[in-house]
């Protein structure tokens, strides 16, 4: 790879990196063809960009980006793949799915919202994570929960109120 080649590579995992606020980092390395297609296949239903990096490249990206990644360039050994994802546990489920039939794809890290997660051993709590739409959805449903009551009251009263007059 000549030094343009490896500058525009750069240039273009920065933008990448600029564009979301979740990118999880795993090693992907030793699947098969048809278990990496799968994976590829997985993650493109769920909206998930999946790509296999230089790890040279992201951790100039990485330095390049005004997000700060913290120790998250440490992990920048070995094959390195990375998942982006509008949704922050997406690729932790995908990658935990994986892992029932084989041992990899294997964690080594993840940036989410500012926060930076290093090792394999946060793959559960990274599934877990709900999603922003999830939070919404439950926060709106504690608040329309009181109304509920009231006016289920109110309907109540005024049904008794109508039964006593006829």
């Amino acid at each position: 790879m000549t030094r343009e080649e490896k500058s525009i590579a750069i240039e273009n995992l920065t933008a990448q990196l600029a564009g979301t606020n979740i990118i999880y980092i795993s090693d992907i390395s030793g699947l098969n063809a048809e278990t990496t297609s799968n994976l590829r296949r997985a993650c493109f239903k769920a909206g998930i960009k999946l790509e296999v990096v230089k790890n040279t490249l992201l951790a100039k990206a990485m330095e390049a980006s005004s997000n700060d990644y913290g120790d998250l360039p440490t992990v920048l050994a070995g094959n390195s793949a990375i998942f982006i994802s509008d949704v922050a546990n997406a690729p932790g489920k995908i990658i935990k799915d994986f892992r029932k039939k084989s041992d990899k794809p294997i964690l080594k890290g993840a940036y989410i919202n500012s926060e930076v997660y290093i090792g394999d051993n946060q793959l559960d709590a990274l599934a877990t994570i709900k999603s922003k739409e999830e939070l919404l959805g439950e926060l709106i449903g504690l608040l329309q929960s009181p109304a509920q009551r009231i006016i289920s009251a109110l309907q109540n009263k005024f049904a008794g109120e109508e039964s006593e007059e006829a």
